[in-house]
């Protein structure tokens, strides 16, 4: 008759200890961590009394650590054994104990206690402690874990709600009924009498193995655990791009050691999470490498390397979607990494090309290169002759304001042309200018005569007819000119 492996996870029967006893607290704490716990003391202690922290079995107070001498004046007193401390506050009437590197063998009931007069041992508060493992997994990765011995049935068994625990595996049996036989055949339990150890194994986990599980004992169809583990796997994860009528790649590592000889799956994920195969390497194998191929999509395992590739060619926009790379054995999947792959369209024009995370994924053969290499050439062109067009605006534009600029600066030129002394002819030889035909009422001769070098002190003559010269009427005005000499420097 198969027996119902969900039993009652018993709270009160925590851990070993005082059973008949309602802790006053209860901790937990993980392992490693540090426990403080303080404990005042009235009326039922007196400060002098010596004070003491100790584990209960079986009833009995064990000591671990306690003051050896009694306060007779107002002192703090402490003592330490290994990594507990104890210490003893009169004056405000407390003890505080501190428990370093927890491990889960800690877990139980401790006493804050004081030794009586009659050398007993009475309890201040009680408490409750679990320490308990945290770990932390990746999918297809192993756990192992060796529980405290205590004698009789053992059992693995994972939380169920508040109350309930669902045996996985234990001593008394070959296998578990009520399983699968993935999960059977995945959790292992051995029990070493003469060593006193009882080890859990767990292979092969998965994402859904997340939760917390007990070592526990199994007695009159009750669980009493000894030990808490709490599990937490995580799932390989790659994302890749491709585009449609493209190839792309999936390359999937293992531990070869472990999973040479299991055969492997590509399938994708459908609705309610179920993943239909669309091929595996179920085929012995011929060497270090399996090469099966199920119509556009291929899979490589290379058991030497422990890497399984998968290729999928001639690519459409369904084939977007979520897929595994998986260990394929006893019909069940075990996921080994979860692949996000998405299809775009290819647009006129461009190279089909994808990624996969920092890699990209073979480019499509059948993407036309001169068409390519045509459209390249049209876009180069129109952006060089926009460049083109708007060089050559420029260039009228400054050549229109250089013009302007040039002719304002030319009529400036021309008005004060007289006022420059830099504007005065330079000679070197003698001029001669025309005398009008009206002999009265000009100069009918000049002669200019430079010298190669002039200075502004040497004179400068002038041949004047005495009729040309000039006559100061009271009703005349004078004109007079002004020649200046720009000083010539030898070449």
């Amino acid at each position: 008759m198969a027996m119902e492996l969900r039993v009652l996870l018993l709270l009160p029967l925590c851990f070993p200890g005082l059973q008949a006893q309602t802790p006053t607290a209860k901790e937990r704490r993980l392992e490693g961590s540090t426990l403080y716990i303080w404990c005042p003391y009235t009326a039922q202690a007196d400060s002098q009394q010596q004070k003491v922290w100790c584990r209960v079995r079986e009833k009995r107070c064990e000591p671990l650590v306690e003051t050896t001498e009694s306060s007779q004046y107002a002192y703090r007193t402490h003592a330490t054994n290994r990594k507990v401390t104890i210490e003893d506050d009169p004056k405000h009437r407390t003890v505080s104990i501190t428990m370093t590197n927890l491990q889960v063998e800690d877990s139980g009931t401790y006493w804050c206690a004081f030794r009586s007069y009659g050398n007993r041992y009475l309890p201040l508060k009680t408490i409750s402690l679990n320490v308990f493992k945290e770990l932390h997994k990746q999918e297809l990765d192993s756990l192992s874990v060796q529980c405290p011995y205590s004698t009789g049935t053992k059992a693995w068994c994972r939380r169920e709600g508040q109350m309930g625990c669902k045996v996985m595996v234990s001593t008394d049996y070959s296998s578990t009924w009520h399983n699968s036989k993935a999960m059977v055949h995945r959790t292992l339990i051995q029990d070493d009498t003469q060593q006193r150890t009882v080890t859990i194994t767990m292979q092969k986990l998965q994402v859904q193995d997340t939760g917390t599980y007990f070592c526990a004992l199994y007695r009159n169809s009750h669980l009493t655990p000894i030990m808490e583990v709490r599990l937490s796997v995580s799932k390989r994860t790659q994302e890749h791009t491709a585009k449609e009528s493209g190839n792309v790649s999936v390359r999937c590592p293992y531990s070869a050691p472990d999973y040479r000889t299991v055969s492997k799956a590509w399938c994708k994920e459908r609705d309610r999470k179920a993943c239909t195969i669309l091929v595996n390497t179920n085929l012995e194998p011929s060497g270090y490498l399996r090469t099966p191929q199920q119509g556009r999509v291929t899979i490589q395992d290379d058991t030497q390397q422990g890497i399984v590739t998968i290729t999928m060619e001639k690519l459409q926009a369904q084939d977007s979607g979520v897929y595994w790379c998986a260990l394929y054995e006893h019909n069940h999947l075990f996921r080994m990494v979860e692949v996000t792959l998405s299809i775009s369209e290819v647009l006129a024009g461009t190279t089909l090309s994808g990624t996969a995370d920092t890699r990209q994924t073979t480019p499509s053969g059948n993407t036309p290169a001169p068409s390519s290499n045509v459209n390249t050439f049209i876009l180069l062109s129109g952006v060089l002759s926009i460049l083109f067009i708007l060089a050559l605006i420029s260039m009228i534009t400054l050549c229109v304001r250089r013009c302007k600029q040039l002719k304002r600066r030319g009529t400036r030129q021309a008005e004060n042309i007289y006022d420059k002394p830099e504007d005065i002819a330079q000679l070197d030889s003698t001029e001669r200018m025309e005398s009008p035909k009206d002999d009265s009422k000009d100069l009918k001769y000049v002669t200019l005569n430079f010298k190669s070098q002039l200075s502004p002190e040497d004179p400068l003559y002038c041949n004047v007819e005495p009729s040309q010269t000039h006559r100061k009427p009271k009703d005349e005005n004078v004109e007079y000119a002004i020649i200046a000499l720009k000083q010539l420097t030898d070449e």
